[in-house]
């Protein structure tokens, strides 16, 4: 069997949003800690499929990340 028959029966599995759940949580750049958890081991910044964000908060985060890079709060790599 094709494995584009397997996948197309696999049920998905609902991410939810870690700031719509969490309604007091501003997105904010000085908040390393928490913008760490969307970021991977090499400092990328991680997906939405793999982060669980909706898309609003997504592109939010991205930005902070940006901001906190700048600000040397983050690094652009891992070492």
């Amino acid at each position: 069997m094709p494995a584009s028959f397997q996948n197309r029966n696999a049920k998905k599995i609902a991410k939810d949003c870690y700031y719509c759940i969490n309604n007091k949580l501003i997105v904010d750049y000085k908040d390393v800690g928490t913008l760490r958890r969307f970021v991977s081991s090499y400092m990328k910044i991680a997906p939405r499929r793999r982060s669980g964000l909706c898309a609003s908060h997504q592109r939010q985060v991205a930005t902070e990340i940006k901001k906190a890079r700048q600000a040397s709060l983050m690094g652009y790599i891992a070492r």
